[in-house]
Protein backbone atom coordinates (compact mmCIF):
# COMPACT_ATOMS: atom_id res chain seq x y z
CA UNK A 1 0.00 0.00 0.00
CA UNK A 2 2.79 2.45 0.87
CA UNK A 3 4.46 1.82 -2.50
CA UNK A 4 1.24 2.70 -4.33
CA UNK A 5 1.01 6.04 -2.46
CA UNK A 6 4.50 6.91 -3.67
CA UNK A 7 3.56 6.39 -7.30
CA UNK A 8 -0.13 7.16 -7.88
CA UNK A 9 -3.48 7.33 -6.14
CA UNK A 10 -5.16 4.03 -5.23
CA UNK A 11 -7.82 4.45 -7.91
CA UNK A 12 -5.15 5.20 -10.54
CA UNK A 13 -6.68 8.55 -11.58
CA UNK A 14 -4.51 11.55 -12.36
CA UNK A 15 -6.01 14.85 -13.44
CA UNK A 16 -2.73 16.11 -14.88
CA UNK A 17 0.89 15.09 -15.34
CA UNK A 18 3.93 17.27 -15.90
CA UNK A 19 6.22 14.61 -17.34
CA UNK A 20 9.99 14.18 -17.27
CA UNK A 21 11.75 16.77 -19.41
CA UNK A 22 8.84 19.22 -19.10
CA UNK A 23 9.29 22.67 -17.58
CA UNK A 24 6.61 25.03 -16.29
CA UNK A 25 6.83 28.46 -14.67
CA UNK A 26 3.75 30.02 -13.09
CA UNK A 27 0.82 29.33 -10.79
CA UNK A 28 -0.79 25.89 -10.68
CA UNK A 29 -4.30 25.53 -9.24
CA UNK A 30 -6.18 22.24 -9.65
CA UNK A 31 -8.75 19.76 -8.35
CA UNK A 32 -8.07 16.04 -7.99
CA UNK A 33 -4.57 14.58 -8.23
CA UNK A 34 -1.62 16.06 -10.10
CA UNK A 35 1.80 14.46 -10.52
CA UNK A 36 4.95 16.44 -11.35
CA UNK A 37 7.93 14.56 -12.78
CA UNK A 38 9.51 17.54 -14.55
CA UNK A 39 10.63 21.00 -13.43
CA UNK A 40 8.16 23.45 -11.91
CA UNK A 41 8.79 26.98 -10.66
CA UNK A 42 6.14 29.20 -9.12
CA UNK A 43 3.20 28.56 -6.79
CA UNK A 44 0.98 25.49 -6.28
CA UNK A 45 -2.43 25.65 -4.62
CA UNK A 46 -5.17 23.01 -4.19
CA UNK A 47 -7.30 21.26 -1.59
CA UNK A 48 -6.44 17.90 -3.14
CA UNK A 49 -3.32 15.75 -3.76
CA UNK A 50 0.02 16.67 -5.28
CA UNK A 51 2.60 13.98 -6.08
CA UNK A 52 6.18 15.08 -6.77
CA UNK A 53 7.90 12.22 -8.54
CA UNK A 54 11.47 11.03 -8.29
CA UNK A 55 13.68 13.25 -10.43
CA UNK A 56 11.24 16.20 -10.27
CA UNK A 57 12.55 19.62 -9.27
CA UNK A 58 9.98 21.98 -7.75
CA UNK A 59 10.79 25.50 -6.62
CA UNK A 60 7.53 26.76 -5.18
CA UNK A 61 5.46 27.50 -2.13
CA UNK A 62 2.93 24.67 -1.97
CA UNK A 63 -0.50 24.79 -0.32
CA UNK A 64 -2.36 21.47 -0.71
CA UNK A 65 -4.59 18.95 0.98
CA UNK A 66 -1.96 16.17 0.70
CA UNK A 67 1.58 16.15 -0.68
CA UNK A 68 3.76 13.12 -1.46
CA UNK A 69 7.38 14.00 -2.29
CA UNK A 70 9.86 11.65 -3.95
CA UNK A 71 11.83 14.38 -5.76
CA UNK A 72 13.27 17.78 -4.85
CA UNK A 73 11.35 20.72 -3.35
CA UNK A 74 12.74 24.17 -2.59
CA UNK A 75 9.99 26.12 -0.84
CA UNK A 76 7.50 25.89 1.97
CA UNK A 77 4.81 23.21 2.12
CA UNK A 78 1.49 23.72 3.89
CA UNK A 79 -0.91 20.75 3.80
CA UNK A 80 -4.31 20.49 5.48
CA UNK A 81 -4.20 16.65 5.60
CA UNK A 82 -0.70 15.14 5.30
CA UNK A 83 2.83 15.35 3.92
CA UNK A 84 4.92 12.27 3.08
CA UNK A 85 8.62 12.46 2.18
CA UNK A 86 9.93 9.28 0.54
CA UNK A 87 13.55 8.41 -0.28
CA UNK A 88 15.28 9.97 -2.27
CA UNK A 89 13.36 13.22 -1.57
CA UNK A 90 15.18 16.46 -0.82
CA UNK A 91 13.16 19.22 0.80
CA UNK A 92 14.54 22.65 1.65
CA UNK A 93 11.82 24.68 3.33
CA UNK A 94 9.32 24.61 6.15
CA UNK A 95 6.47 22.11 6.45
CA UNK A 96 3.15 22.71 8.24
CA UNK A 97 0.66 19.82 8.40
CA UNK A 98 -1.25 17.69 10.93
CA UNK A 99 0.37 14.45 9.66
CA UNK A 100 4.07 14.32 8.65
CA UNK A 101 5.97 11.18 7.58
CA UNK A 102 9.68 11.19 6.73
CA UNK A 103 11.23 8.00 5.36
CA UNK A 104 14.82 7.08 6.27
CA UNK A 105 17.25 8.50 3.70
CA UNK A 106 15.31 11.71 2.99
CA UNK A 107 17.13 15.05 3.12
CA UNK A 108 15.02 17.63 5.01
CA UNK A 109 16.37 21.12 5.73
CA UNK A 110 13.73 23.22 7.46
CA UNK A 111 11.26 23.23 10.31
CA UNK A 112 8.09 21.21 10.71
CA UNK A 113 4.95 22.34 12.50
CA UNK A 114 2.24 19.79 13.22
CA UNK A 115 -1.14 21.14 14.25
CA UNK A 116 -3.62 18.44 15.28
CA UNK A 117 -7.23 19.55 15.43
CA UNK A 118 -6.05 23.07 16.22
CA UNK A 119 -5.23 22.24 19.87
CA UNK A 120 -1.63 21.01 20.20
CA UNK A 121 1.24 22.45 18.24
CA UNK A 122 4.45 20.44 17.89
CA UNK A 123 7.45 22.28 16.49
CA UNK A 124 10.56 20.50 15.22
CA UNK A 125 13.70 22.64 15.10
CA UNK A 126 17.19 21.89 13.92
CA UNK A 127 19.85 22.37 16.58
CA UNK A 128 23.60 22.86 16.25
CA UNK A 129 26.34 21.91 18.69
CA UNK A 130 30.05 22.59 18.11
CA UNK A 131 29.67 23.00 14.31
CA UNK A 132 27.91 19.65 14.17
CA UNK A 133 24.23 19.27 13.37
CA UNK A 134 22.32 17.09 15.79
CA UNK A 135 19.07 15.24 15.20
CA UNK A 136 15.80 17.11 15.16
CA UNK A 137 14.34 17.91 18.61
CA UNK A 138 10.60 18.15 19.30
CA UNK A 139 8.90 20.63 21.60
CA UNK A 140 5.18 20.33 22.40
CA UNK A 141 3.25 23.50 23.17
CA UNK A 142 -0.29 23.79 24.51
Amino acid sequence: MQERTKQAPADGSLNALLGRGSQFDGKLTFEGTVRIDGTFTGEISTNDMLIIGEGAKVTADITCGSVVVNGEVNGNIKASEMVELHKPAKVKGDVATPSFMVEKGVMFDGTAKMDTAGSNLVTLNRTHRENRETPVAAEAKS
